[in-house]
């Protein structure tokens, strides 16, 4: 019944991780939306005051033949130019809708399946992997790896590409000391930034204002202050601090070793303002702050963790001094093939994350404990002995392959 139910798939868990993949189609979808709103209303209302506006002059008289054909070309202009662009609005909205029913229809495999036992599970989890990699190549600007590794495993609806490259490159020209992408990118997203009460868009200013003022040249320091006043000063009240240090580095040159003027002018602000972007753009969609797959092998490294992995116990077997380098390197190797957390390449990796919440115990029972610290049910003791070949009365250590006597051993009582 254990061996069942460790076995069983918890949906709800395989969902929590999985929320980003539905959740990023749907936050695009909203933009995506919103945007063409704006545009049609944009477009229309001055189709139709233009129209209004001929209307009435061709009816008083006051507009000539010449201009109403000029202003009809006009108009013509700008419905075919608004036609364009709802076109590709469509297109980027039948585009994510595909995302959605390809990201639905690989959840829905997950339900049908019961059991990490059952054959089509590998596979699925082999491509959620895949999709773990990919998000994980992405978020670290290795953007041709990515779009190659998910054009080979054929899983492009099921990734981001095209948000985390856009991501990318304005973080890579934040870094490279340019702010032009990224306030283009506030700018289409203000009202929800300013929701989020967002600093992005007030240290990006501040900081066109300091490369401004960095010049030290009079008309460009002229139009620093012009630029406080009207980009600046509006988040006197938001933050009056930073405001009032803006005013403060009028009296201070690039050179000043005077805090936090010296901070304001240093050039490790650039990848601040890149990491500031990307919280901000991880958090406008929905994303969490770390990629995908550490979150899964921290989660798997906590369901497997115990207090034995990380005990002085745990490595006795492999290096006590009366045994050879040959046993030690064979031990080690058993104990790698036992318990994963334990294994060379995943034990530091697991110290720091926490140890998992069972609600059931599957402890043995009638435990016994070895000489060397270990502990195991008596059946199990008895039954490795058998298979072993020892003589009665004695056991072997299922890890370390030490022999003891069974009157050598303690009954252990957990309460």
């Amino acid at each position: 019944m254990a061996d069942h139910e460790s076995s069983k798939i918890n949906h709800d868990n395989h969902l929590l991780l999985d929320q980003p993949l539905l959740r990023l189609p749907y936050e695009l979808l909203r933009k995506n939306f919103r945007s063409a709103h704006f545009t049609f209303e944009k477009e229309s209302t001055s189709v139709k005051n233009l129209l209004k506006e001929t209307a009435t002059g061709s009816l008083n008289g006051k507009t000539a033949p010449e201009d109403v054909v000029k202003n009809l070309d006009t108009m013509l202009a700008k419905m075919r130019g608004m036609k364009r662009k709802l076109a590709a609005y469509a297109e980027e909205e039948s585009h994510l809708y595909r995302q959605v029913d390809a990201r639905v229809a690989h959840l829905r495999e997950l339900c049908d399946m019961h059991t990490v036992e059952d054959v089509k599970y590998e596979a699925w989890s082999r491509q959620r992997l895949d999709r773990l990699v990919v998000d994980y190549l992405l978020r670290h600007g290795y953007n041709d790896s990515a779009t190659s590794l998910a054009k080979e495993r054929q899983i492009d609806d099921l990734v981001d590409i095209d948000t985390f490259v856009a991501m990318s490159k304005i973080r890579r020209s934040l870094e490279n000391g340019s702010v032009t992408e990224a306030l283009a990118w506030c700018s289409e997203n203000k009202k929800e930034l300013r929701r989020m009460h967002s600093n992005l868009e007030f240290m990006l200013r501040c900081q066109q204002y300091i490369e401004m003022m960095r010049t030290g040249s009079q008309p460009k320091m002229v139009e620093a202050i012009a630029h406080a006043k009207k980009y600046i000063i509006q988040f006197r009240d938001t933050y009056p601090l930073e405001v009032g240090q803006m005013g403060g580095l009028l009296a201070y040159r690039p050179d000043t070793e005077l805090e936090p003027y010296a901070s304001w002018y240093s050039t490790d602000r650039w990848p601040k303002l890149a990491d500031i972007f990307v919280e901000a753009h991880n958090k406008l969609l929905g994303l969490p702050s770390f990629p995908l797959l550490h979150i899964a092998l921290s989660s798997g490294l906590s369901a497997l963790k115990t207090p034995a992995c990380h005990s002085s116990q745990s490595t006795i077997g492999s290096s006590q001094p009366t045994r050879s380098n040959q046993h030690s390197v064979a031990t080690s190797s058993l104990t790698t093939s036992v318990c994963p957390i334990c294994s060379t390449e995943l034990n530091e990796l697991a110290r720091n994350v926490p140890y998992a919440h069972h609600s059931k115990s599957h402890v043995e029972h009638d435990l016994l404990l070895l000489p060397n610290g270990r502990v195991y049910g008596k059946a199990r003791l008895e039954e490795y002995a058998a298979k072993a070949g020892l003589p009665p009365g004695q056991c072997k250590d299922l890890v370390t392959g030490q022999v003891y006597p069974f009157d050598q051993l303690k009954k252990v009582f957990i309460t």
